[in-house]
């Protein structure tokens, strides 16, 4: 049986406190993902005393993520988001519908703060083709659109594109 390959570059996201119920969550909304492994850290560190200090390893679309919870250090922000490329409507609904689950706020231009403070922009998987069109006119119209919606809507940025 062939060991399992490890990826060599991954996510690492500190949270105060709910990595575990983080991940849980995120593995219920998307496809081939689970939570692999939680484990508790057994040293004194500076987040707190042996056990309290715990690791999550699950993977969201088959992509390795790690999770730790370690008490309050540094909040997330808009600096880092994950991107979740869409094939359509439906699947961008549906995954902007269950990133705000339980307290999520809508932000603008297809971006969502989830309720543990993680920033998703939720996209189109069109999005870079019309955004990066040679036609700089057609491309504007497209980040014109763009620029007014807070849940991005596949058909008026195609719309927007043709002009």
């Amino acid at each position: 049986m062939a060991a399992k390959q490890s990826a060599k570059i991954f996510p690492f996201l500190w949270y105060a406190k709910e990595a575990e119920e983080a991940a849980k969550y995120y593995a219920s909304i998307f496809p081939n993902s689970r939570v692999d492994r939680v484990y508790a850290m057994q040293s004194d560190s500076p987040s707190g005393p042996p056990g309290s200090v715990k690791v999550v390893d699950f993977t969201l679309f088959g992509q390795r993520f790690q999770a730790m919870t370690a008490g309050p250090h540094h909040e997330f922000n808009d600096a880092i988001s994950m991107v979740v490329l869409c094939d359509d409507q439906a699947e961008l609904d549906r995954y902007w519908t269950a990133l705000l689950e339980g307290g999520g706020k809508e932000q603008a231009c297809g971006w969502i703060t989830d309720r543990f403070g993680v920033r998703w922009q939720i996209v189109p998987a069109v999005m870079d083709e019309l955004m990066a069109d040679t036609d700089k006119v057609r491309s504007k119209r497209v980040s014109d659109a763009m620029l007014k919606m807070i849940k991005l809507d596949i058909a008026t940025l195609q719309k927007a594109h043709r002009g």
